[in-house]
């Protein structure tokens, strides 16, 4: 029932009757639901609000059934579909499915069997949205992976230029690892890892900010809407937490930039020297004697 009251419904059928019985069905089992009594006004809904599974009936009038699922697979792609049809009408299972539908329910429809089909349908989003997590995130630190960082860092270089806010990027190096880690062995140095990922977690913006383990001793930070001052103020934040644990000789290097657009390259272009100039501005920091913040701001 749990996961039920996440899961939000829209049932599309033009049969009032129909709309009533499925509400009724839905609100006994726990499931949140939006009502529409066409595909137009369903479309409207789907705009407004996100929803995780569309029932639809697949014979109504102007935009049927089929074609509302052809909308969706297009416009709402995290939103799943079950095609309801009558007995007599022609859709078949294996045309529903091959259009993309997630299940097919013939009607009337027995709520043992929609309770069915929907339990399966929330247990497989679920699996999917874990599935998801867990290859987005760094199985040691739990920080966002690598593969986050390559998906996120373009779209948020070019969120921060179409409306005109300040994002800081830093890169950070654990400095002296290698040799703590042979001194003291792998899992002694896994722990310097994890320890850090939690300094990172704590010294920024829950919800706003975003700590990546790029792999290795490599880590970097996003600083969405973070002016100059306060990406300095946080990188030297965890610059002093981590020193603070006196972790044998390891300290950090860290490396940060304002990432502005620059319309004159190329987008790949640009982002490739954001990342260079993070990355420079961290051996920088090595070459200055290591434990320090250097800024090409």
């Amino acid at each position: 029932m749990e996961d039920n009251n996440n899961t939000v419904i829209l049932f599309v059928d033009d049969d009032e009757l129909v709309r009533m019985v499925l509400s009724v069905m839905a609100e006994s089992l726990g499931y949140h639901y939006l009502l529409a009594c066409d595909s137009l006004e369903a479309i409207e809904v789907l705009k407004a609000t996100s929803v995780d599974l569309v029932l639809s009936d697949v014979m109504m009038p102007g935009m049927d059934g089929l074609e509302l699922l052809a909308y969706i697979k297009k416009h709402h792609k995290n939103t799943d579909v079950i095609i309801s049809t009558g007995f007599s009408e022609k859709a078949s299972y294996a045309e529903v499915i091959k259009a993309g539908a997630i299940d097919f329910i013939k009607k009337p429809i027995d709520q043992a069997e929609l309770e069915a089909k929907l339990a399966r349908v929330v247990r497989e989003r679920n699996m999917v949205r874990e599935l998801e997590r867990l290859s987005m995130h760094d199985a040691l630190t739990s920080l966002l992976n690598r593969r986050s960082f390559d998906e996120r860092f373009p779209y948020e270089t070019e969120r921060a230029s179409r409306q005109n806010y300040s994002l800081i990027l830093a890169f950070i190096d654990v400095d002296n690892f290698k040799n703590y880690n042979d001194q003291y062995g792998h899992q002694a140095g896994d722990e310097v890892l994890v320890s850090l990922g939690k300094i990172m977690a704590q010294c920024t913006r829950e919800k706003v900010d975003m700590c990546f383990r790029l792999g290795g001793d490599e880590f970097a930070v996003l600083l969405p809407q973070a002016s100059s001052e306060q990406g300095i103020e946080i990188a030297q934040r965890i610059l002093s937490s981590f020193g603070e644990k006196k972790i044998g000789e390891t300290t950090l290097s860290i490396g940060l930039v304002v990432c502005k657009r620059d319309k004159n390259l190329s987008r790949g272009e640009d982002e490739r020297l954001m990342k260079q100039r993070a990355d420079q501005a961290m051996y920088d920091a090595k070459n200055r004697g290591k434990n320090c913040v250097v800024t090409r701001i």
